[in-house]
């Protein structure tokens, strides 16, 4: 998304333990908006400590259903699961990013989408991961809207940029306004 809105950076993975994290931050009662933040953060955190005269971006997205987030699903089983516990279903798709530069946090943003799946049958959710493959595990929920998982929903309300995990256009303007981007 950075690099389609013209933006050039350097990619580096952060490699934190999500699911710790996100256990620990929801048995402190922490909201979605809190934990998809915090994981943003710390992301960030960890890759500004190498590049602390840099600008460093994180970003992290959670999927709730029910007041309950879920996780990346682990294999085509948990993947099917996932498809079956949405389908006929509203859950929402939250979205942040920080920036930090020096080890301090100098924005966030946070965002969520609101999608509807359709009321699938068992079948068509397992032709859809045959046809989609590992990419059913990259993300939570089990699809990406961006291709096949299109057809799984019946409705949705939020921006396109929040569903594929990043707050873009508030990113965007905070850029602009700190003149990193021509106004």
């Amino acid at each position: 998304m950075l690099e389609a809105a013209g933006i050039f950076f350097e990619t580096v993975p952060a490699n934190i333990d999500e699911d710790k994290i996100k256990r620990a931050m929801g048995a402190d009662r922490a909201s979605p908006a809190e934990i998809a933040t915090a994981l943003a953060e710390r992301k960030a955190r960890r890759i500004s400590a190498e590049f602390p005269e840099a600008l460093v971006i994180g970003s992290d997205q959670v999927l709730v259903i029910d007041n309950d987030i879920m996780s990346k699903p682990e294999n085509r089983d948990a993947a099917f699961d996932q498809l079956c516990r949405l389908r006929g279903r509203d859950h929402s798709l939250i979205s942040a990013a920080c920036i930090l530069r020096d080890g301090v946090r100098i924005w966030q943003g946070v965002d969520t989408a609101h999608l509807r799946m359709r009321d699938f049958t068992d079948s068509f959710a397992g032709t859809y991961l045959d046809q989609v493959g590992d990419i059913a595990l990259e993300g939570p929920g089990a699809y990406r809207i961006e291709g096949l998982g299109a057809q799984l929903f019946a409705r949705i309300d939020g921006s396109h940029f929040t569903i594929l995990g990043l707050p873009l256009l508030p990113l965007l303007e905070y850029l602009r306004d700190r003149g990193v981007l021509e106004h």
